[in-house]
């Protein structure tokens, strides 16, 4: 076993954000997810449900339906299968470091 810290090994220079799976098997993927400035530039409309959580900064998740969700520090959502869905903002000025978990 090795310890680890989910604030740790964070790039000074973010042209793009950053995917680092923590830990997947069959049925579930725990992902840092690392942001300064990016945005989804497609829907995403995945097979598994994500629950997401910001652990630092702010970010908007808008849905097909236009519907608009920002979520600051210690903010989660459940997203269901199939919903789609997009990061419109995060913020430029500071890294936002998200929890995702697919399952």
């Amino acid at each position: 076993m090795k310890l680890h810290n989910i604030f740790s090994e964070i790039p000074k220079n973010l042209k793009r954000e950053i995917f680092d799976i923590l830990i997947k098997n069959d049925t579930l993927t725990i992902e840092r997810i690392i942001s300064k400035g990016q945005q989804s530039s497609s829907w995403h409309d995945q097979k598994e449900n994500e629950w997401v959580m910001v652990l630092k900064g702010e970010a908007v998740l808008t849905f097909e339906d236009q519907t608009s969700v920002p979520l600051k520090e210690g903010d989660f959502i459940n997203i269901p299968s199939h919903k789609k869905h997009r990061v419109s903002w995060t913020d430029p000025g500071n890294e936002t470091i998200w929890l995702a978990i697919h399952y």
